[in-house]
């Protein structure tokens, strides 16, 4: 992914030197650096540049974090990981449910960053058919695009992993724990409840297909089967 080009907003310009170093020499990305959230969302928007992934510090001078966070998602898919010194169980939810596709806690190792941010830029595309249908709902894995009865539904990255998750196991209860571990991919010490978080989100967003995810006590949660053929 020669052509990724990587968004840092972050007011620690020392901070910004080390991940752009990383991205440019370990990945061969390109590296765009703001150093507020106004600069920010001056350049994600403006064009000029067609932004693959974010990286947002939470608290930034005149808009913060969470302020370009929302700005962002509120047109666009594009992959987006928060990073904090704010631990709190309170503040990751946050993020995640203004649509981060990841928080990040500092200190951190800046391989395993990178190697959380290739696997949202990779996705899991790559074993999946071209197209997939489940009931009302059509999943277009090549364009990215999701359809329920025929109208196009917009979800975040995560949360189209996490449909995608759910189809490719049908009729399986899946615990909260398999969920981080296969849509989140790496050792989630959060609480459990960013999986219901993400739930929530998707089932209001599938509609008339929110049925579909069943509840499944004590354990997780289960795509019945028997909607596969609804029309």
């Amino acid at each position: 992914m020669k052509s990724t080009t990587i968004l840092i907003a972050d007011d620690e310009a020392r901070l910004r030197k080390l991940l752009s170093e990383f991205f440019q020499k370990r990945l061969g990305y390109k590296v765009i650096e703001a150093q507020d959230g106004e600069e920010a969302l001056n350049i994600f928007f403006s064009g000029d540049y067609k932004i693959n992934l974010v990286v947002l510090d939470v608290m930034m001078p005149k808009y913060s974090g969470w302020y370009v966070l929302e700005k962002i998602k509120s047109s666009s898919n594009v992959p987006v990981v928060m990073l904090s010194a704010k631990a709190e169980e309170e503040s990751q939810l946050k993020g995640f449910k203004l649509g981060a596709d990841d928080y990040v806690t500092k200190p951190f190792s800046p391989n395993v960053f990178l190697a959380r941010c290739e696997k949202l830029l990779k996705g899991k595309m790559g074993d999946s058919p071209d197209v997939l249908t489940f009931g009302i709902i059509q999943v277009n894995n090549l364009a990215r695009e999701v359809y329920v009865s025929g109208e196009e539904i917009f979800l975040t990255p995560k949360e189209y992993e996490l449909l995608l998750y759910f189809i490719s196991n049908k009729g399986v209860a899946l615990s909260r724990d398999k969920i981080l571990n296969n849509v989140w991919n790496y050792d989630y010490y959060g609480d459990l409840r960013t999986v219901d978080t993400h739930v929530k989100q998707l089932r209001q967003k599938l509609g008339d297909a929110s049925k579909y995810i069943s509840t499944v006590r004590s354990v997780g949660y289960k795509l019945e089967s028997k909607y596969e053929n609804d029309n």
